[in-house]
């Protein structure tokens, strides 16, 4: 499995195939990322169009290992800026996938019915909480990267995320959800 960082170098050397490669690896999750913020599809597709050019125009240096918290670290500047005129917030509501057309029924019900819980008391956390519970559990990243992204300590990372989950586990056992771990 090729690295993102040497997909990074890839188009540094003049191959396009890398820059394709990248984006067609996080172009739909920053996008997401970016409308978690914005709330418009449409704007984020373009900042997220953004990043990448910025990225691709000032080839700046990036570490090993460094690349994913780099652009969503990007993105997440330019939906801030973006919204500058605005009060922010971090939103998961239009992070849902539509499911499989191969599952059952009542499992879509079912999940339907728990991603919307999840979602309602997301909502009800510190917008700091989930972010850092949304870059580090739903984009995988590991705290380091998260606090790259959110220009906070890697403690301050440890913190809300232990803090995000005790207050979600306690909001989800308010609606019914026990097994919360």
């Amino acid at each position: 499995m090729v690295i993102d960082e040497e997909l990074y170098r890839q188009y540094l050397r003049g191959d396009e195939a890398g820059l394709e490669a990248l984006m067609r690896k996080y172009g739909n999750p920053l996008t997401l990322y970016i409308n978690g913020y914005l709330h418009d599809v449409h704007e984020a597709e373009d900042l997220m169009i953004e990043v990448f050019s910025y990225l691709f125009t000032k080839k700046p240096r990036i570490r090993d290992g460094g690349l994913k918290a780099y652009l969503y670290k990007a993105a997440r500047h330019m939906a801030l800026r973006h919204k500058s005129r605005h009060r922010l917030f971090f939103s998961l509501d239009d992070l849902t996938e539509e499911p499989d057309g191969k599952t059952l029924v009542e499992e879509v019900i079912r999940t339907k019915e728990r991603d919307q819980i999840l979602h309602i008391c997301m909502d009800e956390l510190k917008a700091d909480y989930r972010e850092a519970l949304y870059l580090t559990y739903f984009e995988g990243m590991s705290y380091q990267q998260a606090a790259e992204v959110m220009g906070k300590s890697e403690k301050q990372i440890t913190n809300m995320v232990y803090r995000g989950k005790a207050r979600l586990r306690g909001l989800l056992e308010r609606e019914g959800i026990t097994n919360a771990k």
